[in-house]
């Protein structure tokens, strides 16, 4: 097995990524960039699906302290990268919204 460390870090990357881009999906109107949003944040949810089970294979839902550490790791991350998106420009972006994502991807992982 991998780095557990390596692999925590990818996994709250992917997640993170995907709250991003589920989030930019609800923020654009244009139908090609919803688009490519939300295979985005599909790419992303699939890939953190991955490492999950190499975090704790079995399907097993993960401590609650490394839940929860891991939950604000991610929140920390993509709304860091929203409020980057918003200086570039973006607009519509529902920063509060995150939480609630983030919440509903990591109930799906069970993690």
């Amino acid at each position: 097995m991998q780095n557990k460390g390596k692999l925590v870090r990818i996994f709250i990357g992917n997640v993170a990524n995907a709250v991003v881009h589920e989030i930019l999906e609800n923020a654009i109107e244009e139908q090609s960039l919803r688009s490519h949003y939300g295979k985005e944040m599909q790419n992303s949810f699939l890939l953190a699906k991955r490492y999950r089970k190499k975090l704790n294979p079995g399907g097993k839902p993960l401590p609650d302290k490394e839940s929860a550490d891991i939950k604000a790791k991610i929140m920390k991350k993509a709304v860091n990268e929203l409020k980057l998106r918003i200086k570039k420009g973006y607009t519509n972006i529902d920063v509060d919204s995150a939480d609630k994502i983030a919440e509903k991807l990591l109930k799906k992982l069970k993690a």
